[in-house]
């Protein structure tokens, strides 16, 4: 289980003696809040926590007040205390302040562990290389996997590929409706409105909401950004969009997989692979049901894909693998995992197209990679596929 893993290693450091802060980042509705919570009730340590979720009442005071409530708590017990902030990215300034207070701490010798919690990843991460260098670790937290989707709600796969993989949803899908708007009200547009347009300069947010919708409409397509540009009917330009596009991927929801470049070379110009990070962002505006998707071939094709992409860009993710697509003339595969000099290619046969596996053949005799694999079809059942994590297959 993911988030037992996440669980033990928090933790474990935790109880070293040498301190770092502790952050957990990851996307909205993943379980972040829930696991410190465990995490601070197995530490047995005194813990203050407090959330920053209301960016418009919380200011640099806010962050010294539990900061030092938190320090009182570790005077009274005369030993370590456990600091939580989630959302601290959210309150301005809030990085040269926490590396002044961290700072004092330990010139003073006050042993105070703190983690910190965050919704928008990247922003998250911007404040602590620009500030906290040396200072911090981060534990990522991803969507929630297949397996741990079955463990926790006794879902089958279909039930997976189509309401995705927040926990949150698990009891709404008998509702069909109110499924999609919670995934629709509580997740899509809360995580745009919130953690990315009130914490983020966007010139254009009309822009990236309806990139964010083409993304979902065309995860699993390789689509070029002057293509995207046509599709919008925005004169905005493709730096803009590969900027809105990294913005979505830090918030956990769209991703633009890059062109596979043999060697050390990226392809950063290349047309992006779109890919959902979660497939309930694709299904939640749509209005088929499970039974309507599944007997409509081509788009039951592209949520097999793109539960296959999802799964493989979060469990990568942290983990020094790297996950593109490889595309040349009329060949192509769906994605390529690479870490060091292993290179594995990977087919998801959804029924929707190639029926052959020219792409395969071709890249293998390019390439040579250690693995060929054909998810689906006659190859490795999706639902094998889906309980291991993308380091498997590189192993």
């Amino acid at each position: 289980m993911i988030r037992q893993t996440i669980h033990n290693e928090l933790l474990r450091r935790l109880k070293e003696k040498r301190r770092f802060i502790q952050v957990l980042a990851g996307p909205r509705q993943v379980g972040k809040t829930t696991l410190v919570r465990q995490v601070m009730a197995a530490s047995k340590l005194p813990a203050h926590y407090a959330s920053a979720d209301e960016p418009t009442l919380r200011d640099r005071t806010w962050i010294e007040q539990q900061w030092d409530l938190a320090r009182l708590k570790a005077r009274d017990a005369k030993g370590s205390a456990l600091l939580v902030l989630d959302e601290a990215q959210k309150v301005s300034g809030w990085p040269d302040l926490v590396k002044l207070l961290w700072d004092a701490d330990t010139h003073a010798g006050l042993p105070l562990k703190v983690v910190l919690l965050g919704s928008a990843p990247l922003l998250l991460q911007r404040g602590l290389t620009e500030s906290l260098a040396g200072r911090f670790e981060v534990i990522r937290v991803p969507h929630w996997s297949f397996t741990e989707m079955r463990e926790a709600f006794g879902w089958t796969l279909e039930q997976y590929i189509v309401h995705g993989a927040y926990p949150g949803s698990a009891e709404l899908i008998g509702s069909p409706e109110r499924w999609r708007r919670y995934v629709v009200d509580s997740l899509i547009e809360t995580t745009l409105s919130r953690d990315i347009l009130l914490l983020t300069r966007v010139d254009k947010p009309a822009l990236l909401r309806r990139l964010f919708h083409l993304g979902c409409a065309y995860s699993g397509q390789i689509l070029s950004y002057q293509k995207m540009l046509g599709q919008l009917t925005d004169a905005g330009n493709t730096v803009t969009l590969a900027h809105y596009l990294e913005l979505l991927e830090g918030a956990g929801m769209l991703a633009g997989l890059e062109k596979y470049a043999h060697g050390l070379v990226r392809q950063r110009g290349s047309s992006p692979k779109l890919q959902v990070l979660n497939t309930a962002l694709m299904t939640a505006q749509d209005t088929r049901n499970l039974k309507e998707a599944r007997l409509d071939g081509d788009y039951w094709g592209r949520l097999v894909e793109s539960c296959a992409g999802a799964h493989l860009f979060n469990s990568s993710a942290g983990t020094g693998i790297e996950l593109t697509y490889w595309r040349e003339r009329n060949h192509e595969v769906d994605f390529i995992l690479r870490q060091g000099k292993t290179t594995v290619a990977i087919e998801v046969k959804s029924g929707r197209r190639r029926e052959s596996l020219a792409g395969m053949e071709a890249f293998a005799h390019q390439f040579k990679p250690r693995r060929l694999l054909l998810v689906g079809g006659q190859g490795i059942p999706l639902e094998e596929f889906l309980s291991h994590p993308a380091s498997h297959w590189v192993s």
